[in-house]
Order: structure tokens, then sequence, then C-alpha cells
């Protein structure tokens, strides 16, 4: 923001949510004007510049929903922020079409709130945030491949930077999903053998009475069938660089021959009589503890240490969450471009849902949920909705059992949101059950306004009932 203070209006026929956003608005140093309906903003709007408009959906006079096409013909640089108690996919829809930066329900975290008023007028207008997206993604892409800037990613580039360039060979060890082939590409990348081939030997995929073959490659007449010579993979890749992912699935006959090219880079193909010498990088993956299946017998030792000179290990997508917004926004404009949609954003009380949820397939499964997000939208934002997070909710509860008033499951780690959001649906389902679906009675059972179970009740999809 500039060095003047910037003008908010705040929109709203509650004088006493007028007067709480007035106060703590005012405290963040903003200059702030206050519109009791929609008649009083507009006179505002014609009288004056806003930098943004807080908004509330129902007015006593006009609608929200006017109050904000009014601002966008007489200001369109103007960002207008809409609330509501009684927020709807629909009312958030029509909201975004109409030029709204967001969309908030109440009861809001005033935290949360002044966060995304501050990001809102950094950002000005929802095309000026599309280009600081693109440039955020520019600025965290790294090797051409890479997105993320966390301290741990910052870590592994500067290993990246230092070893690429040599013959070392490399171990990455992380959880499925965490991205391990793309930092062997990067590696490949940075290195002299860029221009040269990049082989990818997925250990665990190729059937055990078929990887001798297919890694070293076969003479004419080695077994029945084999009508001519063959080139092996690892032939395949001479003078580049050879990628070998999931090398804890070898067998332990195939880990002795593996020993020998990575000791000497020289095989025997099968039915050879002589050995054929290769110049390779060798890189290899893993998503299980190699030192522990070394201890099991499970992992030759002497194998273990030639391939681990240096090691790399990726963290998962939890322990990197700062990432995980442009992640998602990297997939969410990639997917829209496939599907011919132009779906430009993700709403930020949509990204709050993704930072709450753990990732246990890490940046795999969230490709797969924006995919899926992006394939069942039918509007140009992503909602909390649109996430289709409800899988992955219940797998998340199934993984905790006995949560329920079970304080003693914090040792291990909770959801604490989830086991609240269960709960509260478990009363209002059994207060609208008990009161035949009578909203006004069930209030009054649970303690709590009409007004907050309606909002409950659409915040969680419990399906509307009689008032």
């Amino acid at each position: 923001m500039s060095s003047k203070p910037a003008h908010i209006l705040v929109v709203d026929d509650e004088l006493s949510m007028r007067e709480l956003l007035e106060l703590m608005l005012a405290r963040e140093g903003y200059r702030v004007s206050c519109a009791a309906n929609g008649r009083q903003a507009f006179q505002q709007i014609e009288g004056a510049f806003f930098d943004l408009i807080l908004c509330d959906i129902r007015l006593g006079d006009i609608s929200g929903l006017e109050v904000l096409r009014k601002a966008k013909a007489v200001s369109p640089h103007t960002i207008v922020i809409m609330i509501s108690a009684y927020a709807t996919a629909e009312n958030a829809v029509e909201a975004m079409n109409d030029g709204a930066y967001d969309y908030l329900p109440k009861p809001f975290d005033n935290r949360e709130l002044k966060q995304t008023i501050a990001k809102a007028l950094d950002l000005r207008t929802l095309s000026d945030e599309k280009k600081s997206l693109d440039d955020e993604l520019k600025k965290n892409l790294h090797f051409g491949l890479i997105i993320g800037n966390s301290p741990q990613m910052q870590h592994i580039y500067e290993v990246i930077r230092q070893i690429a360039g040599t013959r070392t060979n490399v171990l990455i060890t992380g959880e499925s999903g965490t991205g391990k082939e793309l930092i062997a590409r990067a590696i490949h990348r940075e290195s002299d053998r860029k221009d040269k081939p990049f082989v990818v030997i997925n250990c665990g995929s190729i059937p055990e009475t078929l990887i001798e073959s297919e890694i070293f490659g076969y003479r004419k007449g080695a077994f029945t069938g084999a009508s001519h010579d063959k080139k092996g993979l690892f032939e395949a890749a001479d003078t580049g660089t050879v990628f070998l992912d999931e090398i804890g699935e070898l067998s332990l006959p195939m880990q002795v021959r593996l020993l020998r090219v990575v000791q000497e880079r020289s095989f025997k193909p099968v039915g050879a009589n002589e050995e054929s010498s290769v110049d390779i990088r060798i890189i290899s993956a893993t998503n299980k503890k190699l030192d522990e299946e070394v201890i099991a017998g499970r992992f030759r030792e002497d194998l273990f240490y030639r391939i681990n000179v240096v090691e790399i290990k990726l963290p998962p997508l939890r322990d990197r969450k700062g990432d995980l917004r442009t992640l998602a926004q990297h997939f969410l404009d990639r997917f829209s471009r496939a599907s011919g949609k132009e779906i430009t954003k993700i709403s930020s009380y949509a990204v709050d849902l993704l930072q709450r949820y753990n990732f246990p397939g890490n940046i795999r499964e969230l490709e797969n949920l924006i995919e899926r997000s992006v394939a069942l939208s039918s509007t140009n934002i992503i909602l909390p909705d649109s996430l289709s997070l409800s899988t992955h909710k219940r797998r998340w509860i199934e993984g905790i059992p006995n949560r329920r008033f079970n304080v003693s499951d914090v040792e291990n780690g909770v959801a604490l949101d989830i086991i609240i959001e269960e709960i509260e649906r478990a009363y209002i389902e059994k207060a609208l059950k008990f009161t035949r679906g009578n909203k006004n009675d069930a209030a009054d059972l649970l303690g709590i306004s009409l007004r907050s179970l309606r909002y409950r009740c659409g915040k969680l999809g419990i399906e509307k009932s009689s008032d």
C-alpha cells in the first residue's frame, strides 16, 4: 500500500458489526467510513473513492450484491469483499462473477479477515492478483521444474547446485508423492550431461522375470524368443543419467548384479560372453528406510553405501505448508488450461481447508485433488465445496480411532477442527430429528440462536428443514 492510509467502507445493517469492524480496522491504521444500508452505501460510493469495501450480502433495503455492482461500475479498481452469515455457494459464485475479491462467511476470524484485507489491498484487483500469482510461481520455480521456497527446499536446491557437476552417486529419500523424480531430473539438467539421455528405471514395476533383460539387455539366442540383440536400459543411458526409482524393491540377486554396475560401470547383457562398459551417472530413490532394510537383511549393505554417497531427504508436504498455496495455484493453472476452463483462483477459505489437511499422499495427492476440483467446478473460482474434501476427511477421521472425547489421543496428533465438526453435526442432527425438523425448537434445545443454527447447518451441509 501507499503511505496514505487505505480508505475502507463498511456496509452492514447491524450496528454492533459496523462498530466492531470500524474499531478493528481503525486500529490497523485504515481510514474507515460506514453505511447502515444499501442507499447510504450508494451515496458514499458516488461521493468518494474507496480502496476497499467490506459489504454484507443481506441489507435492509438493497442487496449487498447490488452494492457490489454499483461499486464496480463507479470505480472498477475498488476491491469488494462480501461477508454473510447466510453463505451459500450460489451467492459466492454470483459475487465472484460480479467482481468480488473474496466471500467470507460470518462469524469470521478477525485475524484472518485483517490478513485478507491487507493482502487484497496489496494485490488491488483480481487481475493484479493473477499477475502476482504468476510472478510468485516464476519466483518459486527452481531449475525449471521444482516449485517451492520453503527453508527445507532452499537447502535441497543448494545441495543440487553443489553436486550437479560431479559424477557422485545420489540417493533421494522421502515419502511417496514428494517429487523424488523431479529432484533427479533437476540434478541431470544442471549437469554437463543435460543434453544426454535421462533414463528412468522403476525397480518396482518391472516383473522379476524380465528385470534382468530389461536393465542389462540381451544377445540373440540368449533365450527362447531372443531373435536379435537388444540394448538394455543401462546401455541406452550411456553418457547420460540413470534414475533407479524405488531401488528398495529390487530382489537380493538383482542387487548383486547392480552392485557391479555401480562399482565398475560395466555389466554383462544376458547371453553375452563379454562385458559392456557405460559412462553413466546413477541417481537412486526410495520411500523405504534403507538403513533399516539393511539391518533386516533385505538390502545389501555394500550396495547401500555405494548408492548413498550423497543423500537428499525430501520433506513431506505437511512439513512445507508454506509452499502449498503456490503448488495448488500451479496445478490449478495447468489443469484449467488442459480442460479449457478459465478458473483463475482458489478462494482463501478453500486454501485454509487445504492448509489444515495433512496430505498423506503429499504433492501427488494435492495434484489429484486440484485436477478433480477443476473437472467438477462450474465456476471460475475454487470454493471449499469444490474441493471434494469429504472423502479425505472421512479417511483422516477413520485413521484416528476412538477420537471423540478421548483426549489421550492428542499425544499421537489429532485433527481438532474435524473432531469439533463431527460433534457439532451429531448434536444438530439429533436436535433436528427430535424436533422433526423445526429449527426454532432445535435452536432452543441447543442453546443457540436461530441465526447461528442456520449458519451452522449451511456450513455443515445439513439438509434444510422448516423453521
